[in-house]
Formats: structure tokens, sequence, C-alpha cells
């Protein structure tokens, strides 16, 4: 192989090294400009995330109780609809025992 002019081996290592360092040197970190302020954002930034999602929170507990409440009175209802059912049949199979029972009294007169 051919060594481009002036270009020796050593010469070669070496820009492949310094090629290797800069491409290095793109990931690192920047170093930055410290914001005096900056904690003081970040903890206000948290609290004001903490009081969203306590009352968002909040709201869903408040949904749930409703929902609760809601499916506690439909149950109710039920139980209120399914008695008076029973006791309209109650009172229709009594006539109808009432009905037969004067028949039967009437038929033996």
């Amino acid at each position: 192989m051919a060594e481009p002019k002036g270009m020796k081996y050593e010469d070669r290592q070496q820009a492949s090294a310094a090629a290797k360092k800069a491409m290095l040197e793109r990931f690192k970190p920047k170093p930055s400009v410290t914001d005096p302020d900056l904690e003081a954002r970040k903890a206000a930034a948290a609290a004001e995330l903490e009081a969203v999602r306590a009352a968002r929170n909040a709201e869903r507990e408040a949904k749930r109780a409703a929902a609760a409440e809601a499916e506690r009175l439909r149950l109710e209802d039920e139980a209120i609809t399914q008695e008076a059912r029973e006791l309209d049949l109650r009172a229709r199979q009594k006539e109808a025992r009432d009905l037969r029972y004067a028949a039967r009294k009437q038929k033996r007169k």
C-alpha cells in the first residue's frame, strides 16, 4: 500500500487518535451555567405538580363516591321495587285463594 505524501504510520495514528478524541468530545456533557433560582423553580414546579395530582385524586375520589352512592341508591330502589312486586303477588294470590274458598263455600250451600 502506498503512503500518502508526507504521511507516515505515526502521523496516521495521531490523526486517527485526534479524530476519535474529537468524536468523544461531541458526546461529553457541555458545561452549563448554574442558575441560582433553578432549585427554587424546580421546587415550585414540584409543588405545583403535587397540587395538581392532589386535586385530580380528590376529583377521582369524589367521582367514585358519587358512583358508589348512585349504585347504592339503585340497589335500594331495586330492592324496594322487588319488595313491592312480592307484596303485590302475595295480595293477588290471597285474593285468588279467597275467591276459591268463597266459591267452594257457595258450592256447598
